[in-house]
């Protein structure tokens, strides 16, 4: 089983910057890829940024040059740093990791609950 917990959300104004961190934690045995969705209001849940083990990171087009992932595998905590904020980002950002559990020989996803990002204009 694996937990995660999203913190640094928040109300920022439009050209700010927040940073998003996401803590995993539970019987795991190791994180295969870590990634950030949000979900704005009214609309579908969608990417924004994934970081593989061993390969490069993936951006949604539309934070491409403002927003930054990053992960520590030892605290196995993921990061999202947002930059130039704009109101259209504002959304639930939702953390996910893909991880094999300890006992377990699959790999599965794991979601946070959600932290909301509220950009004012």
């Amino acid at each position: 089983q694996v937990q995660l917990v999203e913190s640094g959300g928040g109300l920022v104004q439009a050209g700010g910057s927040l940073r998003l961190s996401c803590a995993a934690s539970g019987t795991i045995f190791s994180i295969n890829s870590m990634g950030w969705y949000r979900q704005p209001p009214g609309k579908q849940r969608e990417l924004v940024a994934v970081i593989p083990s061993g390969g490069s990171t993936n951006y949604a087009d539309s934070v491409k040059g403002r927003f930054t992932i990053s992960r520590d595998n030892v605290k196995n905590t993921m990061y999202l740093q947002m930059n130039s904020l704009k109101p259209e980002d504002t959304a639930v950002y939702y953390c996910t990791v893909n991880a094999r559990v300890k006992s377990l020989y699959a790999s599965y996803d794991y979601w946070g609950q959600g932290t909301q990002v509220t950009v004012s204009s």
